[in-house]
Protein backbone atom coordinates (compact mmCIF):
# COMPACT_ATOMS: atom_id res chain seq x y z
CA UNK A 1 0.00 0.00 0.00
CA UNK A 2 1.28 3.00 -1.03
CA UNK A 3 2.61 5.08 2.11
CA UNK A 4 0.90 8.76 2.28
CA UNK A 5 1.73 11.97 4.01
CA UNK A 6 1.26 15.67 4.29
CA UNK A 7 4.68 17.94 4.04
CA UNK A 8 3.91 21.38 5.90
CA UNK A 9 6.61 23.98 4.33
CA UNK A 10 6.84 27.11 6.29
CA UNK A 11 8.70 29.55 4.56
CA UNK A 12 9.43 32.98 5.62
CA UNK A 13 8.15 35.04 3.01
CA UNK A 14 5.14 32.00 2.10
CA UNK A 15 4.12 29.13 3.21
CA UNK A 16 2.23 26.56 1.23
CA UNK A 17 1.08 22.75 1.09
CA UNK A 18 2.49 19.87 -0.57
CA UNK A 19 0.36 16.88 -1.06
CA UNK A 20 1.37 13.61 -1.98
CA UNK A 21 -0.23 10.79 -3.18
CA UNK A 22 -2.37 8.98 0.03
CA UNK A 23 -4.91 6.61 0.66
CA UNK A 24 -8.09 7.30 2.88
CA UNK A 25 -6.91 3.88 4.66
CA UNK A 26 -3.57 4.93 5.24
CA UNK A 27 -4.80 7.98 6.97
CA UNK A 28 -7.00 6.03 9.13
CA UNK A 29 -4.01 4.22 10.40
CA UNK A 30 -2.96 7.50 11.84
CA UNK A 31 0.18 8.02 8.98
CA UNK A 32 0.21 11.59 8.80
CA UNK A 33 3.44 13.08 8.64
CA UNK A 34 3.83 16.92 9.66
CA UNK A 35 7.45 18.23 8.39
CA UNK A 36 8.23 22.14 9.38
CA UNK A 37 11.22 24.31 9.27
CA UNK A 38 13.26 25.78 12.10
CA UNK A 39 14.41 28.62 10.67
CA UNK A 40 12.65 32.04 9.46
CA UNK A 41 9.30 30.87 10.61
CA UNK A 42 6.59 33.11 10.68
CA UNK A 43 4.08 33.35 13.09
CA UNK A 44 0.71 31.58 11.48
CA UNK A 45 -2.53 31.20 13.76
CA UNK A 46 -3.60 28.11 15.42
CA UNK A 47 -6.93 28.55 12.90
CA UNK A 48 -5.12 28.83 9.69
CA UNK A 49 -2.93 26.01 10.41
CA UNK A 50 -6.33 23.73 11.30
CA UNK A 51 -7.50 25.08 7.78
CA UNK A 52 -4.44 23.93 6.09
CA UNK A 53 -4.32 20.71 7.43
CA UNK A 54 -7.96 19.89 7.09
CA UNK A 55 -8.12 21.28 3.54
CA UNK A 56 -4.51 19.25 2.65
CA UNK A 57 -6.34 15.84 3.91
CA UNK A 58 -8.81 13.84 1.33
CA UNK A 59 -11.29 12.88 3.19
CA UNK A 60 -13.92 10.53 2.25
CA UNK A 61 -17.91 11.24 2.43
CA UNK A 62 -18.09 9.50 6.11
CA UNK A 63 -15.36 11.73 8.15
CA UNK A 64 -17.76 14.36 9.05
CA UNK A 65 -19.14 11.96 10.63
CA UNK A 66 -17.60 11.92 14.42
CA UNK A 67 -19.10 8.19 15.56
CA UNK A 68 -18.35 6.79 12.32
CA UNK A 69 -14.84 8.10 12.41
CA UNK A 70 -14.42 6.58 16.17
CA UNK A 71 -11.87 4.05 15.07
CA UNK A 72 -9.51 6.57 13.85
CA UNK A 73 -10.01 8.84 16.42
CA UNK A 74 -9.23 6.34 19.19
CA UNK A 75 -6.36 5.19 17.44
CA UNK A 76 -4.66 8.51 17.04
CA UNK A 77 -5.56 9.47 21.10
CA UNK A 78 -3.38 5.99 22.27
CA UNK A 79 -0.50 6.63 24.12
CA UNK A 80 1.88 4.08 25.65
CA UNK A 81 1.62 3.69 29.52
CA UNK A 82 4.14 5.53 31.21
CA UNK A 83 3.98 8.17 28.87
CA UNK A 84 3.11 11.90 28.81
CA UNK A 85 0.09 13.15 26.42
CA UNK A 86 0.50 15.76 23.92
CA UNK A 87 -2.03 18.74 25.39
CA UNK A 88 -0.89 20.79 22.03
CA UNK A 89 -2.31 17.92 19.55
CA UNK A 90 -5.03 17.08 21.55
CA UNK A 91 -6.18 20.93 21.93
CA UNK A 92 -6.16 20.63 18.62
CA UNK A 93 -7.99 17.61 17.51
CA UNK A 94 -10.61 18.93 19.74
CA UNK A 95 -10.86 22.07 17.78
CA UNK A 96 -11.38 20.46 14.73
CA UNK A 97 -13.87 17.80 16.10
CA UNK A 98 -15.81 21.05 17.19
CA UNK A 99 -16.04 22.83 14.06
CA UNK A 100 -17.52 19.56 12.80
CA UNK A 101 -20.02 19.36 15.63
CA UNK A 102 -20.81 23.12 14.66
CA UNK A 103 -21.10 22.62 10.79
CA UNK A 104 -23.37 19.40 11.52
CA UNK A 105 -25.48 21.77 13.85
CA UNK A 106 -26.76 24.04 11.40
CA UNK A 107 -25.62 22.92 7.69
CA UNK A 108 -26.07 18.92 8.86
CA UNK A 109 -29.48 16.36 8.16
CA UNK A 110 -31.70 16.03 11.28
CA UNK A 111 -30.01 12.87 12.80
CA UNK A 112 -26.80 15.07 12.10
CA UNK A 113 -28.07 18.01 14.45
CA UNK A 114 -29.22 15.79 17.30
CA UNK A 115 -25.66 14.18 17.34
CA UNK A 116 -24.49 17.74 17.65
CA UNK A 117 -26.70 19.00 20.18
CA UNK A 118 -25.55 15.92 22.07
CA UNK A 119 -22.50 16.64 22.01
CA UNK A 120 -22.92 19.99 23.13
CA UNK A 121 -24.23 18.96 26.41
CA UNK A 122 -22.69 15.51 27.00
CA UNK A 123 -20.11 17.40 29.04
CA UNK A 124 -23.09 18.30 31.69
CA UNK A 125 -24.09 14.75 31.03
CA UNK A 126 -21.48 13.28 32.48
CA UNK A 127 -20.89 15.18 35.38
CA UNK A 128 -24.35 14.38 36.17
CA UNK A 129 -23.89 10.61 36.07
CA UNK A 130 -20.41 10.90 37.70
CA UNK A 131 -21.67 12.80 40.76
CA UNK A 132 -24.59 10.78 41.20
CA UNK A 133 -22.66 7.24 41.08
CA UNK A 134 -20.23 8.65 43.29
CA UNK A 135 -22.48 9.85 45.69
CA UNK A 136 -23.84 6.03 45.63
CA UNK A 137 -20.94 4.64 45.63
CA UNK A 138 -19.72 6.40 48.98
CA UNK A 139 -23.16 5.93 50.75
CA UNK A 140 -22.56 2.30 50.04
CA UNK A 141 -19.38 2.62 51.45
CA UNK A 142 -20.42 3.97 54.56
CA UNK A 143 -23.52 2.05 55.54
CA UNK A 144 -21.29 -1.00 54.99
CA UNK A 145 -18.50 0.25 56.83
CA UNK A 146 -20.48 0.93 59.82
CA UNK A 147 -22.36 -2.76 59.51
CA UNK A 148 -19.24 -4.72 59.43
CA UNK A 149 -17.93 -3.05 61.75
CA UNK A 150 -20.62 -3.63 64.56
CA UNK A 151 -20.34 -7.31 62.60
CA UNK A 152 -17.12 -7.69 65.15
CA UNK A 153 -19.44 -7.75 68.53
CA UNK A 154 -22.51 -9.66 67.38
CA UNK A 155 -25.11 -9.34 64.47
CA UNK A 156 -29.08 -8.23 64.60
CA UNK A 157 -31.38 -11.37 65.51
CA UNK A 158 -33.96 -10.19 63.71
CA UNK A 159 -32.84 -8.12 60.92
CA UNK A 160 -29.08 -9.05 60.28
CA UNK A 161 -28.95 -6.57 57.91
CA UNK A 162 -28.75 -3.52 60.30
CA UNK A 163 -25.80 -2.16 62.42
CA UNK A 164 -25.98 -1.60 65.62
CA UNK A 165 -27.35 1.52 66.39
CA UNK A 166 -30.30 1.18 64.04
CA UNK A 167 -31.16 -2.55 65.41
CA UNK A 168 -31.12 -0.71 68.99
CA UNK A 169 -32.86 2.42 67.64
CA UNK A 170 -36.29 2.05 69.76
CA UNK A 171 -34.52 0.80 72.77
CA UNK A 172 -33.75 2.97 75.55
CA UNK A 173 -29.97 2.13 74.72
CA UNK A 174 -29.93 4.92 72.43
CA UNK A 175 -30.66 6.82 75.80
CA UNK A 176 -27.81 5.32 77.42
CA UNK A 177 -30.41 3.03 79.59
CA UNK A 178 -31.11 -0.26 80.02
CA UNK A 179 -30.47 -3.09 77.13
CA UNK A 180 -31.08 -3.59 73.93
CA UNK A 181 -32.26 -7.14 73.11
CA UNK A 182 -32.65 -7.10 69.89
CA UNK A 183 -29.07 -7.26 69.19
CA UNK A 184 -27.47 -10.69 70.00
CA UNK A 185 -23.66 -10.76 70.75
CA UNK A 186 -21.69 -14.16 69.64
CA UNK A 187 -22.19 -15.40 73.32
CA UNK A 188 -25.55 -15.30 73.22
CA UNK A 189 -25.42 -16.50 69.23
CA UNK A 190 -23.91 -20.02 70.82
CA UNK A 191 -25.97 -20.57 73.50
CA UNK A 192 -23.69 -19.14 76.77
CA UNK A 193 -24.72 -17.29 79.60
CA UNK A 194 -24.01 -13.40 80.03
CA UNK A 195 -22.13 -13.72 82.92
CA UNK A 196 -18.68 -15.70 83.13
CA UNK A 197 -15.34 -16.15 81.83
CA UNK A 198 -16.27 -18.69 78.66
CA UNK A 199 -18.69 -15.64 77.52
CA UNK A 200 -16.34 -12.44 77.64
CA UNK A 201 -13.90 -15.06 76.19
CA UNK A 202 -15.93 -15.77 73.45
CA UNK A 203 -16.97 -12.53 72.44
CA UNK A 204 -12.91 -11.41 72.50
CA UNK A 205 -12.06 -14.23 70.25
CA UNK A 206 -14.85 -13.48 67.60
CA UNK A 207 -14.42 -9.79 68.00
CA UNK A 208 -10.36 -10.44 66.69
CA UNK A 209 -11.25 -12.99 64.48
CA UNK A 210 -13.34 -10.67 62.51
CA UNK A 211 -10.97 -8.12 62.24
CA UNK A 212 -8.13 -10.25 61.16
CA UNK A 213 -10.80 -11.68 58.47
CA UNK A 214 -11.56 -7.90 57.38
CA UNK A 215 -7.81 -7.17 57.49
CA UNK A 216 -6.46 -9.80 55.25
CA UNK A 217 -8.98 -9.96 52.61
CA UNK A 218 -8.17 -6.75 52.04
CA UNK A 219 -4.81 -7.27 51.83
CA UNK A 220 -5.03 -10.41 49.84
CA UNK A 221 -7.85 -8.76 47.10
CA UNK A 222 -5.67 -5.60 46.74
CA UNK A 223 -2.62 -7.76 46.30
CA UNK A 224 -3.23 -10.26 43.80
CA UNK A 225 -6.21 -8.91 41.89
CA UNK A 226 -5.64 -5.40 41.89
CA UNK A 227 -2.10 -3.98 42.94
CA UNK A 228 -3.55 -0.08 41.69
CA UNK A 229 -6.31 -0.03 44.61
CA UNK A 230 -3.10 0.64 47.82
CA UNK A 231 -2.89 3.85 49.42
CA UNK A 232 -5.31 7.23 49.11
CA UNK A 233 -3.93 6.84 45.50
CA UNK A 234 -4.39 11.04 45.88
CA UNK A 235 -0.29 11.54 43.96
CA UNK A 236 -1.36 9.07 41.02
CA UNK A 237 -4.05 11.12 40.58
CA UNK A 238 -1.98 14.45 40.56
CA UNK A 239 0.20 12.50 38.32
CA UNK A 240 -2.64 11.16 35.38
CA UNK A 241 -4.31 15.10 35.94
CA UNK A 242 -0.61 16.23 35.07
CA UNK A 243 -1.02 14.39 31.32
CA UNK A 244 0.80 11.29 32.81
CA UNK A 245 -0.50 8.07 31.42
CA UNK A 246 -0.64 5.18 34.06
CA UNK A 247 -2.75 2.62 32.56
CA UNK A 248 -5.10 0.24 34.71
CA UNK A 249 -4.81 2.76 37.48
CA UNK A 250 -8.35 3.93 37.07
CA UNK A 251 -9.93 1.27 35.55
CA UNK A 252 -13.70 -0.56 36.54
CA UNK A 253 -11.62 -3.47 38.45
CA UNK A 254 -9.82 -1.01 40.39
CA UNK A 255 -13.21 0.70 41.36
CA UNK A 256 -14.36 -2.81 41.86
CA UNK A 257 -11.73 -3.93 44.53
CA UNK A 258 -10.97 -0.50 46.21
CA UNK A 259 -14.63 0.16 47.24
CA UNK A 260 -14.81 -3.47 49.00
CA UNK A 261 -11.30 -3.04 50.82
CA UNK A 262 -12.33 -0.02 51.87
CA UNK A 263 -15.08 -1.36 53.55
CA UNK A 264 -13.30 -4.04 55.00
CA UNK A 265 -10.53 -2.01 55.68
CA UNK A 266 -12.41 0.22 57.86
CA UNK A 267 -14.49 -2.00 59.97
CA UNK A 268 -11.29 -3.86 60.77
CA UNK A 269 -10.84 -1.51 63.15
CA UNK A 270 -6.98 -0.12 61.76
CA UNK A 271 -5.85 2.85 61.65
CA UNK A 272 -7.45 4.03 57.94
CA UNK A 273 -9.44 6.48 57.31
CA UNK A 274 -11.75 6.21 53.48
CA UNK A 275 -11.68 10.04 52.62
CA UNK A 276 -8.59 9.93 50.53
CA UNK A 277 -9.39 6.65 49.13
CA UNK A 278 -12.87 8.15 48.15
CA UNK A 279 -11.24 10.65 45.53
CA UNK A 280 -9.58 7.10 43.71
CA UNK A 281 -13.15 5.98 43.89
CA UNK A 282 -14.89 8.78 42.67
CA UNK A 283 -11.64 9.21 39.69
CA UNK A 284 -12.05 5.47 38.84
CA UNK A 285 -16.13 6.30 38.25
CA UNK A 286 -15.01 9.64 35.73
CA UNK A 287 -13.35 7.26 33.84
CA UNK A 288 -15.14 4.08 33.82
CA UNK A 289 -18.33 6.26 32.14
CA UNK A 290 -15.79 8.26 29.95
CA UNK A 291 -15.83 5.42 27.45
CA UNK A 292 -19.79 5.81 26.77
CA UNK A 293 -18.76 9.31 25.38
CA UNK A 294 -16.57 9.65 22.84
CA UNK A 295 -15.92 13.18 23.11
CA UNK A 296 -14.27 12.31 26.04
CA UNK A 297 -13.18 9.24 25.17
CA UNK A 298 -10.87 9.37 22.21
CA UNK A 299 -9.04 13.01 23.86
CA UNK A 300 -6.72 12.78 26.82
CA UNK A 301 -6.75 15.82 27.58
CA UNK A 302 -10.68 15.98 27.11
CA UNK A 303 -10.95 13.03 29.47
CA UNK A 304 -8.67 15.06 32.70
CA UNK A 305 -11.44 17.82 32.96
CA UNK A 306 -14.13 14.90 33.56
CA UNK A 307 -11.60 13.61 36.07
CA UNK A 308 -10.82 16.73 37.87
CA UNK A 309 -14.86 17.11 38.31
CA UNK A 310 -14.59 13.40 39.67
CA UNK A 311 -11.73 14.40 42.37
CA UNK A 312 -13.93 17.12 43.82
CA UNK A 313 -16.83 14.45 43.61
CA UNK A 314 -14.94 12.34 46.00
CA UNK A 315 -13.77 15.41 48.45
CA UNK A 316 -17.31 16.21 48.25
CA UNK A 317 -18.63 13.24 49.79
CA UNK A 318 -15.79 12.52 52.28
CA UNK A 319 -16.09 15.80 53.77
CA UNK A 320 -19.91 16.52 52.90
CA UNK A 321 -18.19 19.96 51.12
CA UNK A 322 -19.06 20.41 47.75
CA UNK A 323 -16.86 24.08 47.22
CA UNK A 324 -13.88 22.48 49.52
CA UNK A 325 -14.09 19.84 46.78
CA UNK A 326 -14.49 21.96 43.68
CA UNK A 327 -10.97 24.17 45.77
CA UNK A 328 -9.12 21.24 45.92
CA UNK A 329 -9.47 19.82 42.57
CA UNK A 330 -8.84 23.47 41.46
CA UNK A 331 -5.94 23.95 43.40
CA UNK A 332 -4.22 20.89 44.38
CA UNK A 333 -4.64 17.96 42.19
CA UNK A 334 -5.57 19.79 38.80
CA UNK A 335 -3.14 20.36 36.01
CA UNK A 336 -5.36 21.98 33.15
CA UNK A 337 -8.86 23.60 34.41
CA UNK A 338 -10.88 26.18 32.28
CA UNK A 339 -13.54 27.77 33.42
CA UNK A 340 -16.00 25.58 32.04
CA UNK A 341 -14.34 23.02 33.99
CA UNK A 342 -15.19 25.14 36.67
CA UNK A 343 -18.45 25.38 36.76
CA UNK A 344 -19.38 21.52 35.98
CA UNK A 345 -16.97 20.66 39.02
CA UNK A 346 -18.88 22.49 40.93
CA UNK A 347 -21.90 20.66 39.68
CA UNK A 348 -20.88 17.48 40.12
CA UNK A 349 -19.60 17.85 43.37
CA UNK A 350 -22.80 19.42 43.99
CA UNK A 351 -24.68 16.04 42.60
CA UNK A 352 -22.77 13.89 44.45
CA UNK A 353 -23.34 15.53 48.02
CA UNK A 354 -27.01 15.70 47.31
CA UNK A 355 -27.66 11.99 46.26
CA UNK A 356 -25.16 11.05 49.72
CA UNK A 357 -27.30 13.07 51.64
CA UNK A 358 -30.57 11.46 50.43
CA UNK A 359 -28.85 7.78 51.06
CA UNK A 360 -28.59 9.72 54.78
CA UNK A 361 -25.82 6.95 55.71
CA UNK A 362 -25.71 7.66 59.24
CA UNK A 363 -29.26 7.92 59.90
CA UNK A 364 -28.92 11.48 61.00
CA UNK A 365 -29.13 13.83 57.99
CA UNK A 366 -25.33 14.35 58.17
CA UNK A 367 -22.99 13.22 55.21
CA UNK A 368 -20.14 12.92 57.15
CA UNK A 369 -19.41 10.99 60.70
CA UNK A 370 -18.62 13.75 62.61
CA UNK A 371 -20.36 17.11 62.16
CA UNK A 372 -20.23 19.97 63.87
CA UNK A 373 -23.01 22.13 64.66
CA UNK A 374 -22.49 25.78 65.85
CA UNK A 375 -25.83 27.27 67.51
CA UNK A 376 -24.30 29.85 69.24
CA UNK A 377 -22.84 33.34 66.98
CA UNK A 378 -19.76 34.37 67.35
CA UNK A 379 -18.30 37.68 69.76
CA UNK A 380 -16.19 40.65 68.98
CA UNK A 381 -13.73 39.37 71.47
CA UNK A 382 -12.84 35.90 68.76
CA UNK A 383 -11.16 38.47 66.41
CA UNK A 384 -8.41 39.55 69.13
CA UNK A 385 -6.64 35.79 68.49
CA UNK A 386 -6.72 35.78 64.80
CA UNK A 387 -5.61 39.56 64.62
CA UNK A 388 -2.67 38.55 66.88
CA UNK A 389 -1.93 35.37 64.64
CA UNK A 390 -2.23 37.59 61.60
CA UNK A 391 0.05 40.17 62.47
CA UNK A 392 2.79 37.90 63.61
CA UNK A 393 2.46 35.60 60.00
CA UNK A 394 3.23 38.79 58.04
CA UNK A 395 6.00 40.40 60.60
CA UNK A 396 7.66 36.37 60.69
CA UNK A 397 7.38 36.12 56.68
CA UNK A 398 8.90 39.34 55.76
CA UNK A 399 11.71 38.86 57.61
CA UNK A 400 11.88 35.42 56.20
CA UNK A 401 11.70 36.95 52.92
CA UNK A 402 14.55 39.26 54.10
CA UNK A 403 16.94 36.80 55.39
CA UNK A 404 16.75 34.73 52.17
CA UNK A 405 17.52 37.75 49.89
CA UNK A 406 20.53 38.63 52.26
CA UNK A 407 21.37 34.88 51.87
CA UNK A 408 21.27 34.88 48.60
CA UNK A 409 23.41 38.08 47.55
CA UNK A 410 26.04 37.30 50.07
CA UNK A 411 26.82 33.59 49.03
CA UNK A 412 26.71 35.36 45.21
CA UNK A 413 29.29 37.67 46.14
CA UNK A 414 31.46 34.70 47.28
CA UNK A 415 30.89 32.71 44.91
CA UNK A 416 31.91 35.96 42.60
CA UNK A 417 35.06 36.66 44.15
CA UNK A 418 37.00 33.67 43.28
CA UNK A 419 36.27 33.88 39.51
CA UNK A 420 37.30 37.51 39.46
CA UNK A 421 40.48 36.64 41.28
CA UNK A 422 41.20 33.89 38.33
CA UNK A 423 40.30 36.49 35.62
CA UNK A 424 42.68 38.87 37.05
CA UNK A 425 45.63 36.52 37.14
CA UNK A 426 44.85 35.66 33.67
CA UNK A 427 45.37 38.89 32.57
CA UNK A 428 48.57 39.55 34.63
CA UNK A 429 49.86 36.55 32.82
Amino acid sequence: MQSGYIRLKRMSASSDIEDLPSSHDDLSNGQIRIQSSHANRPNLEDEDEEDLIMQSIKRSPYDDDLWLNEAEANALGKYDDFHTIDWSRDRMRDRIRFRKVKKMKYQGTLMERIKGFHDAWSGWLIVFIVGIFTGFVAGLIDIGADWMADLREGVCASQFWYNKESCCWDSELQFGKGECKEWTTWSLLFGLEEEGVAFYCLNYFFYVFTAFVFAFSTVSLVRFFAPYACGSGIPEIKTILGGFIIKGYLGYWTLVVKSFTLITAVSSGLSLGKEGPLVHVAACIGNVFVRLFPKYHGNEAKRREVLSAAAAAGVSVAFGAPIGGVLFSLEEVSYYFPMKTLWRTFFCALMAALTLGYMNPYGNGRLVMFAVDYNLPWQLFELIPFIILGVFGGVFGSLFIKANLFWCIYFREDLEKPATNIQKSMQRK
